[in-house]
């Protein structure tokens, strides 16, 4: 399905990390930016941004495309974005299930999308306008929520499923935030996977979280957790060996713990292909 070349491992490009990168070249297969800090006029931005894309292979995941707002689609927003691809060059555009806002208010908050037929019919719609006028097909990412809607009328994968096929788009699966879904809905994350189609999931998103007494935040300003871990263990043995990267958004860490992360999402990857070609050795 034309996923992309930048397979491997990668991160997210923060400005905190610029010296490392921009000093020496770094273990990372490529780099994920948030579309929105860099769609400016010119100026530091994009030149840093430049010099990082002369070294490594980059990815774009956006903020602000609100694709289930009952807003108009924002077509300075979208000439912004096509324009900075057109720069970058991404493996992958990408952006997130949900609304940021309403009436033109941009309440910067990726908010929950009821998953209806009405709601479904509404993204796909939207979704085929933005990949006809980018000239792309896109990446949805599954979000983190706190709450359900009484009223859907299928579950998230399904929904997503369904986008993905009707739409003709492709999916980000973010493994924290399943996680902490299926912590704060109360089901099994695992199970929840099993409806996602295999062959729409272009990019794995993992992160840390912050852990209260009855819920978890994904807030990505914490060390991945070992459940976290393992149930990117899982995808991985599931769905292939999908590009996949370690979100850190707050309370940086040195970047040498980062990479130390990125080194043990490696290994973890490597278990079941290691596994596979013992099996395939003769007796």
């Amino acid at each position: 399905m034309g996923l992309g070349k930048a397979q491997g491992f990668g991160l997210g490009l923060r400005t905190v990390y610029y010296p490392e990168i921009l000093e020496n070249q770094q273990p990372v297969d490529w780099f994920e930016i948030i579309s929105e800090n860099y769609m400016v006029p010119g100026g530091r931005p994009l030149a840093t941004l430049d010099r990082i894309r002369a070294d490594y292979p980059m990815r774009m995941h956006g903020v602000s495309l609100s694709i289930a707002s009952t807003d108009p689609l924002d077509f300075d927003y979208l000439r912004g974005l096509k324009n900075l691809a057109a720069r970058v060059e991404p493996e992958l555009v990408s952006d997130h299930l949900a609304w940021t806002g309403v009436h033109g208010i941009n309440l910067h908050d990726l908010l929950p999308v009821p998953y209806t037929r009405e709601a479904l019919d509404h993204c796909v719609e939207r979704v085929a306008r933005v990949q006809d006028f980018l000239g792309r097909r896109i990446a949805l990412e599954n979000p983190s929520t706190y709450v359900e809607f009484a009223g859907a009328d299928m579950s998230e994968p399904e929904f997503l499923a369904e986008l993905a096929a009707r739409a003709d788009c492709l999916l980000l699966l973010d493994v924290n935030n399943a996680f902490v879904c299926g912590f704060n809905h109360g089901f099994d994350a695992k199970a929840w996977l099993d409806p996602i189609p295999k062959d729409r999931v272009a990019q794995i998103h993992v992160a840390g979280h912050t852990s209260l007494e009855t819920h978890k935040i994904d807030t990505h300003d914490h060390p991945v957790c070992d459940e976290v871990w393992s149930l990117f263990a899982h995808v991985r043995e599931n769905f292939g060996p999908v590009p996949s990267m370690i979100e850190r958004d707050d309370l940086f860490p040195p970047f040498e713990d980062l990479l130390a992360e990125l080194q043990h999402m490696r290994e973890i990857s490597a278990t079941p292909e290691k596994a596979e070609s013992r099996q395939r050795e003769p007796a």
